[in-house]
């Protein structure tokens, strides 16, 4: 995989990966609004520590993506996914 494949792939796994990380160790706001009863947005978001985690596992599926992408494992030239020579 080139350098530009690389930094996409890496960008749509980073991005998938955030919205797995984001709900994780978040608590609703105690006292809800006293109008509508709506609870908003967590108080302590803790969005730095959530992007470094999110850039963590982004790196290691991403790498696990070019050693898979890199090997003949899966393969469209031949093998099970490669297309039929006329």
């Amino acid at each position: 995989m080139n350098w530009f494949t690389g930094i996409v792939v890496f960008v749509i796994i980073w991005w998938t990966a955030l919205f797995a990380v984001l709900p994780i160790g978040t608590r609703p706001v105690q006292q809800a609004d006293a109008a509508s009863g709506w609870r908003g947005t967590p108080e302590h978001p803790r969005l730095l520590m959530k992007v470094i985690v999110t850039t963590i596992v982004a790196g290691v599926l991403w790498i696990a993506a070019d050693a898979l992408i890199q090997s003949d494992y899966i393969s469209f030239r031949h093998g099970l996914f490669a297309a039929p020579e006329y």
